[in-house]
């Protein structure tokens, strides 16, 4: 946990004057597998909720850290933090890894875990268009599923 902390800090230290904050406004889920989904009861693709990004932006790569809460698809409020690595693939595509600690009931039995997730985002001006792919993994994600969420930068 230290290490996380000192870590943390060493990359913000440099890079704090140049770094974005931003509201993250979530958004939508698709359930690849539909009838799976409806099945368990978590097939609701209209997930609301917030959260705040602070980014320091790079040369090749962007690094971000959120945290928020959203209603997840069964129903139940999921709290979230992370940090991720964007590559920017062009002028406004981003690619990506983030590591997400995530709680809810209607994962993991309601345990907390911590996940490695692809991502990727579409750059306007003030606005990001994120999406995460969690795949289904074990017992902790039953259903493979697309989220998708904005950001909007407060410059």
């Amino acid at each position: 946990m230290r290490l996380a902390v000192l870590l943390a800090a060493a990359i913000l230290s440099g890079s704090a004057a140049s770094a974005d904050v931003g509201l993250n406004i979530y958004g939508l889920s698709w359930h690849l597998d539909a009838d799976k989904a409806r099945a368990q009861g978590a097939d609701t693709w209209y997930n609301p909720g917030l959260g705040v990004r602070y980014r320091v932006p790079g040369e090749r790569f962007d690094y971000f850290f959120d945290a928020g809460a959203y209603r997840d698809s069964g129903r139940n409020t999921a709290i979230l933090a992370g940090a991720a690595a964007h590559w920017r693939a062009t002028q406004r595509a981003r690619l990506g890894l983030a590591l997400v600690m995530f709680n809810s009931k209607t994962y993991n039995s309601g345990n907390t875990f911590i996940a490695p997730l692809p991502v990727a985002a579409w750059e306007f001006d003030s606005v990001t268009v994120n999406m995460v792919w969690m795949p289904k993994w074990s017992e902790v994600n039953d259903i493979n599923t697309l989220g998708f969420w904005l950001t909007y930068f407060f410059k």
